[in-house]
């Protein structure tokens, strides 16, 4: 993606706990020239260097990484306008935001015994803190239904565009209008302009 270099994240360890603060992600792949995207939670693994996922077996994409095809997954976290009225300089309408895009090379996993241990996992990161905690029983029959997707990423890339580009003044007058509007999406980008870098 296009990042000024003002805007550009490189902090590994930042750049990892965003992804998983944002899990939530978007893979495309290409198909016949096309692109096609499915919006699916990941698992991060840090040390391996991979993102872990699965779709319906019913979705094609998985088909799309058979061959160890080149992919992107594009995680988002908070963003919203900023008002060039914010600032005590001139300026002009913008939007603040944060995005992290992973590539690499994808390929499936169409085996029961792993798809089992990927949504064990999933559902005891997700389940955690909750007072009752589903655990994984079920039929086995049901991991017919879904296929894993494995990546292995080749590189990472991290916009933060957080009004880096203007005086400290405007960036602390932009950060309270933030934290002013009430919306927890709002008061995390508020942190993020005021130059914190925690995700959790």
């Amino acid at each position: 993606m296009y990042i000024p270099s003002h805007f550009h994240e490189q902090d590994e360890r930042v750049l990892a706990d965003f992804i998983d603060a944002h899990a939530f992600g978007t893979l495309v792949t290409i198909e016949r020239g096309a692109p096609f995207a499915s919006h699916l939670p990941f698992l991060h693994e840090r040390d391996a260097g991979t993102l872990h996922a699965h779709v319906a077996r019913a979705n094609p994409q998985w088909q799309h990484v058979a061959d160890g095809a080149r992919v992107l997954v594009m995680f988002q976290g908070p963003h919203a306008y900023v008002s060039p009225t914010w600032y005590a300089d001139p300026g002009v309408p913008t939007w603040n935001y944060t995005a992290v895009h992973v590539y690499g090379l994808a390929r499936a996993v169409d085996d029961a015994a792993a798809i089992g241990r990927h949504v064990e996992r999933l559902a005891a990161r997700y389940e955690r803190g909750s007072a009752e905690p589903w655990v994984p029983r079920y039929d086995p029959k049901r991991l017919a239904g879904i296929v894993g997707i494995e990546i292995r990423i080749t590189e990472i890339q991290g916009k933060f565009k957080l009004s880096q580009n203007r005086s400290a003044e405007d960036r602390a007058r932009v950060a309270a209008r933030f934290e002013a509007s009430g919306t927890d999406n709002d008061a995390a980008l508020a942190r993020l302009v005021a130059g914190g870098r925690s995700f959790s």
